[in-house]
């Protein structure tokens, strides 16, 4: 744990948004990964195509864009920021779905949470499609992979 104090909170404790006036905007970019585990029945019919709802992967790929751009409405102390490039790769994998979300920004704070949110919510659009094949589908490893830019640089996962 840090000796810094909460930024997300005054000193009464209360929740507050960070007030980022100050700060130059900056290009900024993050990457975030998750994972959602499916039967094995699943993943052939992912890889076939013949899921009854239609075309999982594009629909998690729209959804997650979405989700990206819209993620100061789900977490109330996120900045509205300008969102200016997402990509969102889903790929079926041995054991279900990999997805990983990309957000660039040129703003003044940075995209962690935009790009958790669109590879959360474009696992659950992947959960919303399959559910009806697996009932134990789940989503798993919702993790930043890396972030750039900002008063603190770079950071990637080590593991």
């Amino acid at each position: 744990m840090s000796d810094q104090p909460f930024t997300h909170l005054d000193a009464a404790g209360h929740a507050r948004m960070v007030d980022v006036t100050a700060k130059q905007p900056t290009v900024r970019a993050a990457r975030a990964s998750g994972r959602v585990v499916c039967a094995p029945e699943v993943v052939d019919a992912l890889r076939s195509g013949t899921v009854p709802k239609g075309d999982v992967l594009a629909v998690a790929r729209v959804a997650g864009i979405a989700a990206a751009k819209r993620t100061p409405e789900l977490l109330p102390l996120a900045h509205v920021i300008g969102v200016h490039g997402v990509v969102l790769d889903v790929e079926v994998v041995d054991d279900g779905v990999r997805v990983e979300a990309t957000v660039r920004t040129a703003d003044r704070t940075g995209v962690e949470m935009e790009a958790l949110t669109a590879v959360s919510v474009a696992a659950l659009a992947v959960v919303d499609m399959v559910k009806g094949l697996d009932k134990g589908v789940r989503i798993a490893d919702v993790r930043l992979e890396e972030k750039t830019g900002g008063r603190s640089g770079t950071w990637r996962r080590e593991d």
